[in-house]
């Protein structure tokens, strides 16, 4: 009698073939992306998250979802305020108060130190020493004075919740997504430090976290609008990395605080005009 039953070799059913193998990567794959998100979560805001353990540096491609959720809340507090018709600059107000106090003012803190450090007299190693100083002086204190005034000014502009919601998600998801392009490609300005300590990502990553960002700001806005909010997001990035290349020899946790500052004003001022 012949034997027709299948050798090992042969496989009776191929589309089942490596399917444990492939669900077991599909969690890998999950898993690896919830450890990226809640890190990214916990150091870009003072929400009580979980604590994992990672670094950073690998997980980049999570900072637009941080910028995501940082831009919910806001957007959620300007609904608010709208809805016991409050005045839409006091609800534009609290908005950004709300974002800064749900991310502990970590990039306008670095912003700030960035603007006493520019307005110093003295060489890289002066501008160095005064980005290390805590205390904030009147430089530092009229860049957050103006840079709280544009984003509140633009947001009240707006007006209308559904239009300022998509542009506090949009806003605050690019400007974290274009993070990774200066901590990819430029060098330290130190070599202790927030920035440091983070570790430099991979190229790649940051384009992940950059074609993430864009994504997002798609769905939350037009897709023309989310195109030139990018735009007007990698040009402050650009700028600010040329200007702390020059003063500061490159950056430190203060100079990507001031980068995503710059890039909120530069989105939301172009978002005002095609919103």
């Amino acid at each position: 009698m012949t034997d027709t039953s299948p050798s090992p070799a042969e496989d009776p059913n191929p589309g089942a073939s490596g399917g444990p193998d492939r669900q077991a990567r599909a969690g890998s794959a999950l898993a690896a992306w919830q450890r990226d998100f809640w890190l990214c979560l916990g150091f870009f805001t003072r929400l009580p998250v979980k604590a994992v353990d990672g670094s950073l540096s690998d997980a980049v491609r999570a900072f637009p979802l941080a910028g995501l959720i940082v831009g919910l809340i806001g957007a959620l507090i300007y609904y608010l305020a709208i809805l016991i018709d409050l005045s839409p600059l006091l609800a534009a107000l609290l908005a950004v108060a709300a974002t800064g106090i749900v991310t502990g003012a970590l990039h306008e803190d670095g912003w700030a130190d960035v603007c006493d450090a520019l307005g110093a007299r003295g060489g890289v190693e002066k501008r160095l020493e005064i980005l290390r100083d805590s205390r904030l002086g009147s430089y530092g204190g009229l860049a957050l004075i103006f840079a709280t005034a544009i984003k509140v000014s633009a947001l009240a502009a707006l007006g209308a919740p559904e239009l300022v919601a998509g542009a506090l998600v949009a806003t605050h998801a690019l400007a974290r997504g274009v993070l990774p392009l200066v901590m990819s490609r430029m060098g330290l300005a130190r070599s202790e430090g927030l920035a440091a300590q983070a570790g430099r990502p991979s190229v790649t990553a940051a384009n992940w976290s950059l074609a993430i960002a864009l994504i997002i700001a798609v769905i939350a806005i037009a897709p023309v609008a989310a195109l030139v909010a990018l735009l007007a997001a990698l040009a402050a990035t650009w700028l600010i990395a040329k200007l702390a290349q020059k003063k500061f020899g490159g950056y430190t946790g203060d100079v990507l605080g001031a980068v995503e500052q710059v890039a909120e004003m530069a989105i939301l001022i172009n978002l005002v005009t095609l919103i």
